[in-house]
């Protein structure tokens, strides 16, 4: 049977019962979300103690399943004040299926300033002071190696670095990954809210764990077989994404015209090949090293999109250096040397901040003028600072909205105050409704149209026009709500999209784990299920479609080099979230 965790940190007590019959078949986001609808008071304050963090593997994490190691992370967002369903990769979702626990939820809140270690193991849970040398500043990297020299190398990790501890809105949860590296659940502060709880880490010690079981072994084992082939024989998942990385797109949004530069001011930027996923693997395979220009973030990951990027003496500095960051610092707060933001790459990992956020924030600060143009070392500075709670830093690491607000600026690129991505709306017209739409604030990810508008992936729509962008909107939210809650990474999409093999063989992965018959008409049902409860908890939470609009100065203020603004009505927009 599997079991269902509370952990209450107002009594340092914790129950494990069976799993409640509603979220029985259930997992990730989907889990996550209708959890947080039913307990989470909509009116809570994010940071106070009616708020609960609930960490939920999805349907197919822990088997043996290619790229199944996403974990979801659930609660109401200190950023957005909205619902928010947080991914990552790492070890943690494999652990904790194996050890057959559906979900681990933190509510309460302690007296006192004391932070805690909640242990998960198969014998139980336990709650026990977190070693000072971990707290106080101490960076996320040396905390995983202390308590990796307490509990062991073998044990999983949820971490919340300094920016968790001053409660910071952009904080994120580091989660270990296999090489004692981080992975972040990045967006909307849900690191705020494990450090709200006094929960400075939570450690999983899969000791004595199992498999997951599966009830037609025979018949996963050849879905999975054609799952694998599916994502490996497309371009993208099979080739593009494990020789470039995710930084690949610098210089396809960059000749697209949707690259956002100089904090949304243009469309392109002329350095991009200082910064390009092009460069980035030139770099690692010239410099040797400790460097990797492919690598994965969890066990079974066949796509394999990370990498180890290194110095010029070939020594490690960050993994998992990301188009979005590499846009956001690069090109957005034009700052020309890759090496540069690496190491600001680092330090946002190591103090526990979203790194699209906190860029973000960061170009509107130099827009501000609390920070010069491209001054990658002032950057780095005050992101260190955060460790400190340094006065400047924690005004950055408040996120977008409020550098915004203090800077007296009316060009401010959030949605519900959270920081928009690295595609430009105005030329990307259907990622421009995702941001809109999405229950989470701008949110790249809540409905991938990048695929279909610039990488002809699932659809064929000029970025440019509106035709088409509404349905596909809407299509691409329903389909990622769904795919969030197996646990498979975002980037299975390319597997599926246009190869009806593939998404039939994940359908049959999961009928032949649980002994079901899902169809694909069952699966879009699901991913309506789950937006329909988060729109249900933000219109609690008293959000309104007057909510779900982009930033005013976008729908006035032309982007080279196409000289587009964003023309969608908001009857239109309106119109993304009925089915």
């Amino acid at each position: 049977m599997m079991k269902f965790i509370r952990v209450d940190m107002t009594t340092l007590s914790s129950t494990t019962t069976d799993v409640p019959e509603k979220y029985a078949g259930l997992g990730g986001r989907a889990l996550t979300s209708n959890f947080v609808n039913d307990e989470v008071k909509a009116s809570c304050h994010p940071l106070g103690r009616n708020n609960k963090l609930i960490i939920a593997p999805g349907l197919l994490s822990g088997t043996s399943a290619p790229n199944s190691g996403r974990i979801s992370v659930g609660a109401k967002s200190p950023l957005t004040g909205t619902i928010k369903e947080s991914n990552s990769g790492g070890s943690s979702s494999q652990m904790l299926a194996k050890m057959g626990i559906k979900a681990l939820v933190i509510e309460g809140m302690p007296k006192g300033d004391k932070f805690y270690i909640i242990k998960v193991a198969m014998d139980g849970v336990t709650i026990e002071e977190a070693p000072e040398k971990i707290l106080n500043g101490c960076g996320n990297y040396d905390a995983i190696k202390i308590l990796n020299e307490k509990y062991g190398d073998h044990v999983g990790m949820a971490l919340a670095g300094p920016a968790g501890e001053y409660r910071m809105p952009s904080a994120n949860i580091s989660f270990k990954d296999p090489d004692g590296n981080m992975r972040s659940a990045g967006r909307g502060g849900l690191g705020a809210v494990l450090g709200s709880k006094k929960v400075k880490g939570i450690v999983i010690d899969p000791t004595g764990a199992g498999n997951v079981p599966i009830a037609d072994p025979e018949a996963f084992q050849a879905a999975s077989k054609v799952f694998a082939k599916a994502l490996l024989d497309h371009p993208v998942a099979g080739q593009g994404l494990a020789a470039y990385g995710t930084d690949v797109l610098v210089n396809i949004l960059n000749e697209a015209g949707g690259l956002p530069a100089h904090n949304f001011t243009a469309g392109r930027i002329d350095h991009n090949d200082n910064i390009s996923g092009e460069t980035m693997n030139a770099t690692i395979s010239e410099r040797g090293g400790e460097g990797k220009v492919s690598h994965g973030c969890h066990k079974g990951c066949i796509i394999r999109c990370s990498q180890w990027y290194a110095d010029k003496q070939g020594k490690y500095i960050t993994s998992g250096f990301e188009y979005e960051t590499i846009w956001g610092l690069g090109a957005d707060a034009g700052i020309k040397s890759l090496d540069a933001i690496a190491y600001i790459d680092r330090a946002m990992d190591d103090v526990g901040v979203d790194s699209i956020e906190t860029a973000v924030a960061v170009a509107t600060a130099m827009e501000g003028g609390l920070i010069p143009w491209g001054d990658g070392e002032a950057v780095l500075k005050i992101v260190k600072g955060i460790a400190k709670g340094e006065p400047l830093s924690r005004i950055i690491a408040g996120g977008t909205a409020i550098v915004g607000k203090v800077c007296g600026l009316y060009r401010v690129p959030v949605v519900k105050d959270q920081g928009i991505p690295a595609y430009d709306p105005r030329a990307v017209k259907g990622i421009g409704l995702t941001y809109a739409t999405t229950t989470m604030g701008a949110d790249h990810t809540a409905g991938y149209c990048i695929s279909g508008n610039i990488l002809k992936v699932g659809a064929d729509l000029d970025p440019l026009k509106k035709d088409g962008q509404i349905e596909y909107a809407r299509a691409m939210q329903i389909g990622t709500a769904a795919v969030d809650s197996t646990g498979m990474c975002l980037f299975v999409y390319f597997g599926i999209a246009d190869n009806p093999a593939g998404y039939q063989a994940l359908i049959d992965m999961i009928n032949a784990q649980y002994g079901i018959s899902l169809t694909s008409a069952d699966v879009d049902e699901l991913g309506k299920s789950v937006l329909k409860v988060e729109l249900e908890f933000n219109r609690k939470a008293g959000f309104t479609n007057l909510d779900d609009r982009l930033p005013e100065f976008m729908e006035y203020e032309p982007i080279a080099p196409h000289n587009v603004v964003w023309d969608f009505t908001p009857e239109e927009i309106d119109e993304v979230m009925k089915f």
